[in-house]
């Protein structure tokens, strides 16, 4: 647009670096026309000046734009107490997000960042639960219908075995047991149906909503000794596919996004192994491990508004691990 019939502008907003990239490659992933500005700042910028002066974006009319802004949503993060479930949370809340409800099978891990949402001014809950458990996710979701109507927004992010682990063991798929498997298949598949299931009612009511699950790579083409794992991903896939296709026309979108070998408190100590991180990072086209921002920034986009017509779909994050559809 004109301002005073001297230049053409746009009104872009600074990006906050600070959660959506890891601190040391910040620098140089942000265009030279950010250096100095504070993140989230609003910048007039006509490909050569800049201009932060709020009087003259009042004179110009303009009002930033953010296409990332969740319009006061709320939102249910399952696994949400540590790791991309915890940025996911944080990002929402940076987002415009409205309550916040923050899953966990660890009740002070949850109250840890709902914490963090309160300190960056957005409204969030714990609601502590196994997902593997109906009744405790149950009352979960209706503690969030109960103050604001509905769940908005699920990210079904919580995986790995679970809540307890200790039924796992090292064996070959040849000699487990299916008490082996039920830790993978609980969190991973059946977590995902009930959490699901349970949201569903009230998006339909206001037909409107949106599921994001995260898998993981194995579910997409396989890892070796992890068959059962592997399994539980392909199946949550599976399933959000299918859904995507019954609850469409309510207008509520499913999909999902796969992510491979990210710094989460889980693997972190093994990641600093050197040895280990030669050998796993060689197969990576990019030769660094994910970060909870680089899962998080997608499973935002998903959410969003800007993803308005995306449905039925899984969208790897990793690093290029793998290129297969």
């Amino acid at each position: 647009m004109l301002i005073g019939g001297h230049c053409q502008i746009q009104t872009i907003v600074a990006p906050d670096y600070r959660g959506f990239l890891p601190v040391d490659t910040a620098e140089k992933y942000l265009p030279v026309h950010y250096a100095g500005v504070k993140p989230d700042e609003k910048i007039l910028f006509d490909g050569k000046h800049r201009c932060t002066t709020n009087a003259l974006l009042r004179r110009a009319g303009e009002k930033s734009m953010n296409i990332l802004d969740l319009e006061g949503k709320s939102a249910m993060i399952t696994g949400a107490g540590q790791g991309v479930g915890r940025r996911v949370a944080l990002h929402f809340a940076q987002n415009n997000a409205g309550l916040i409800g923050v899953n966990d099978f660890d009740a002070k891990r949850a109250e840890s960042v709902v914490a963090e949402i309160h300190e960056l001014g957005g409204k969030a809950v714990a609601i502590p639960g196994d997902v593997t458990d109906f009744a405790a996710m149950e009352q979960a979701v209706e503690k969030i219908c109960n103050e604001v109507g509905a769940v908005d927004l699920l990210v079904n992010n919580a995986g790995n075995a679970g809540a307890d682990p200790s039924k796992i063991a090292s064996l070959p798929f040849w000699q487990q047991t299916p008490e082996n498997w039920e830790p993978w298949l609980g969190v991973n598949l059946h977590g995902v149906l009930t959490c699901s299931r349970l949201v569903l009612p009230e998006m339909i009511k206001k037909k409107a909503g949106s599921i994001v699950t995260v898998i993981s790579d194995a579910g997409r083409v396989g890892e070796p000794n992890l068959e059962i794992y592997s399994a539980a991903k392909a199946g949550a896939a599976g399933f959000s596919r299918a859904l995507a296709k019954t609850v469409g026309r309510h207008g509520i979108r499913v999909n999902c996004v796969a992510i491979s070998a990210t710094r989460t408190p889980a693997v972190a100590s093994l990641m600093e192994n050197e040895e280990y991180a030669r050998k796993t990072l060689s197969h990576y086209v990019i030769r660094r491990f994910g970060e909870p921002e680089d899962a998080a920034n997608m499973i935002l986009f998903v959410s969003s508004a800007a993803a308005s017509w995306v449905t039925g779909q899984t969208y790897p994050v990793n690093g290029g691990y793998d290129f297969a559809v």
